[in-house]
C-alpha cells in the first residue's frame, strides 16, 4: 500500500502529509501510533511526538522554528503554532564540507548557435534593449513591423521594456546598467538593436563602452533623438541585424557548455520532498558534465544558509557567501522588515509555516555539489559549477537576474502554479500531481510522480532529456504562451 506521509530525515519530529489527514485518522511512525487531532491538509506537517512550549521543531533535521505552544504528537503544525527562529545578522563558522555525488560526465550534448566568441546559445533571437523606459512604446513597435515583414529565420524578436535607466543613482543606477549590459551580451540574442532616447542618465556612449568587445555586426545603436524618422531609422538596423542572424545554425555542441538557473516560486508543502530534489538531482548531474548551475533568492537561503557556506570550496568563497548573506538581512533590517517574514500567504496555504521551513527545502535545488562561485547582482558567470548570486526572492527579479548572469534557461518550481518567464525560456516543474494535471499549459514537468510511487532513480534520466530537448530547441510553455519579460531590482530613490 502506498505511504500517505513522509518523514524526510531520522531526526524530524514532524511528518508530512502526502494526502489530506481526518481527524481521528491513525498514523504508525517508527513503531509509535499516532492519531490525528484535526483535519490536516496534503502538503502540511503533523507532529510525531510532544513538544514544549518554545520547543524546536524538526524538519529535513534542522530546526524550522519554536512551538508556540505545548503541542501533542499528531497536531497539525502551522504558521498559527510554529514560529521562526531567525533575527538579525550572525556571525558564522567555516566548517568545510565536501558531499559524495555519484554522477560521471556522460558526454552528452545538445544543439546550440555557437557564437563567434565562443559562447554558445539556446535560442536565436532578435532582440531591443531600451536605455531607458521612456522609448518602450518605440521598441515595441519596431518588433511589430519586423514580424510582419519577415517570415521565419530567428527563434523569435523581443522588446525587454521596463521602467528604468533615468531618475536613478549610485549602485541603484548601476544595477540597471548592469543587467541591460548583460541582457545585450547574451548569447541567447542572434543579434540586439540597443535603442536609446539621447538625454538619460543612462548615456548611451557610456552605455556601450561597458559592453566591452562586443560584436559590432551582431550589436548596433540606435540613439532616437539624433534621427528624424526613429522608426524607418530601427527598421534598417533591424533588417541588416535580421540578414546576419538569420543565417545562423544549431550544432552539437558538449553539455558543459549550459548554464542553468534553478529558482522557486508558488511553494509547497511538497516542494522540498518532490521537485526541488528533483533539481538537485540535475544540477549535481549538470556539475558532473563540466556545466554550470545557479542558485540565488538570498532571503530564502535565512535559515539554510550554514549548509551552502559551508559547502564552499575556499575561505575566500565562505566570506563571500557570509557577507551576500548579511548585506541581504541588512537591506531588510534598514527598511525597518524582520528577516524572517517571508512564506506567502500561498506558501502558508501549501505547508510552508516558516522561513527555515521554505529554506530548508529551497536550497534543495542545488543539490550536494561545492559551492564554485559567488556573485553579485549584475555580475557574469566566470566560474563553471555551483555558483550562488545575490538577488532577491521575487519571482520575475530573480528569475532575469539568472538569466542576466548568462543562463541560458532557468528551471523554477512551483506547487501553486505560475505563468510567467523571463527573458530566458523557462522551464516550469510541478511539486504535486493535482497542478501538473490542472495546469498543463503552465508546466513543463511533474515532479510529482514521486510521490504517486515512481522513484528518483526514474525520473532523473527524463528530466535530464527533456531539459536537454528545450536547450536544443522545443519550446518551453512560456514560450508557447508568449509570456516573457524582464524585471530590474529596485534599490533606491527615484528623482
Amino acid at each position: 500500500m502506498q505511504t500517505t506521509y513522509l518523514k524526510i530525515n531520522p531526526a524530524d519530529s514532524v511528518v508530512v502529509c502526502l494526502s489530506p489527514k481526518k481527524k481521528g485518522d491513525l498514523i504508525t511512525v517508527d513503531g509509535r501510533k499516532i492519531v490525528i487531532s484535526q483535519d490536516t491538509p496534503a502538503g502540511h506537517k503533523v507532529l510525531i511526538k510532544d513538544v514544549a512550549e518554545g520547543e524546536d521543531i524538526i524538519k529535513y533535521g534542522y530546526p524550522i522554528g519554536h512551538a508556540m505552544t505545548s503541542m501533542k504528537a499528531g497536531d497539525w503544525v502551522n504558521e498559527n503554532n510554529l514560529k521562526t527562529n531567525l533575527s538579525g545578522t550572525l556571525e558564522y563558522t567555516y566548517n568545510p564540507i565536501t558531499e559524495q555525488l555519484t554522477y560521471t560526465n556522460q558526454n552528452r550534448t545538445f544543439k546550440g548557435y555557437v557564437r563567434k566568441n565562443g559562447d554558445v546559445g539556446i535560442r536565436n533571437e532578435i532582440w531591443i534593449v531600451p536605455t531607458v523606459g521612456c522609448v518602450n512604446g518605440i521598441a515595441e513597435k519596431l518588433v511589430s513591423k519586423l514580424k510582419q515583414e519577415i517570415s521565419g529565420g530567428v527563434d523569435n524578436i523581443y522588446a525587454w521594456h521596463h521602467n528604468y535607466g533615468c531618475s536613478q543613482l549610485s549602485e541603484d543606477h548601476e544595477n540597471t546598467r548592469k543587467v541591460l549590459r548583460d541582457i545585450c551580451l547574451h548569447p541567447n540574442a542572434g543579434a540586439v538593436l540597443v535603442l536609446s532616447l539621447g538625454c538619460e542618465n543612462n548615456q548611451p556612449e557610456d552605455f556601450m563602452a561597458m559592453l566591452g568587445d562586443y560584436d559590432k555586426d551582431r550589436i548596433k545603436l540606435l540613439v532616437t533623438q539624433r534621427v528624424d524618422d526613429e522608426i524607418e531609422a530601427g527598421m534598417q538596423i533591424l533588417r541588416q541585424l535580421y540578414d546576419i542572424a538569420s543565417q545562423d545554425k544549431r550544432t552539437e555542441v558538449p553539455v558543459s557548455k549550459l548554464r542553468v538557473g534553478l529558482k522557486c516560486g508558488g511553494s509547497d508543502g511538497f516542494s522540498g520532498i518532490t521537485a526541488n530534489p528533483l533539481v538537485g538531482e540535475f544540477s549535481d548531474w549538470l556539475v558532473a558534465q563540466g556545466g554550470t548551475s545557479v542558485l540565488t533568492e538570498v532571503p530564502e537561503m535565512f535559515g539554510a544558509e550554514t549548509i551552502l557556506m559551508n559547502r564552499c570550496t575556499s575561505r575566500e568563497l565562505f566570506d563571500q557567501t557570509v557577507s551576500m548573506v548579511n548585506n541581504f538581512k541588512n537591506y531588510f533590517l534598514s527598511h525597518g522588515e524582520p528577516v524572517g517574514e517571508n512564506p506567502s500567504p500561498g506558501n502558508k496555504a501549501g505547508g510552508i509555516s516558516t522561513l527555515e521551513d521554505k529554506a530548508l527545502g529551497c536550497t534543495q535545488k542545488c543539490g550536494k555539489a561545492p559551492v564554485s562561485g559567488v556573485m553579485e547582482y549584475g555580475d557574469r558567470l566566470e566560474n563553471t559549477g555551483l555558483n550562488l548570486l545575490s538577488a532577491p526572492g521575487n519571482d520575475l527579479v530573480a528569475s532575469t537576474a539568472l538569466a542576466s548572469c548568462g543562463c541560458h534557461l532557468v528551471l523554477f518550481t512551483t506547487g501553486r502554479g505560475t505563468p510567467f518567464g523571463t527573458f530566458v525560456p523557462t522551464m516550469k516543474i510541478a511539486t504535486n500531481p493535482d497542478l501538473a494535471s490542472r495546469k498543463q499549459n503552465w508546466i513543463d514537468f511533474s515532479a510529482g510522480q514521486l510521490i504517486e510511487g515512481r522513484t528518483m532513480q526514474e525520473i532523473v534520466p527524463e528530466f535530464i532529456d527533456k531539459v536537454l530537448a528545450v536547450a536544443s530547441g522545443e519550446p518551453a510553455k512560456n514560450e508557447i504562451n508568449d509570456y516573457r519579460e524582464i524585471s530590474i531590482f529596485k534599490n533606491g530613490v527615484t528623482l
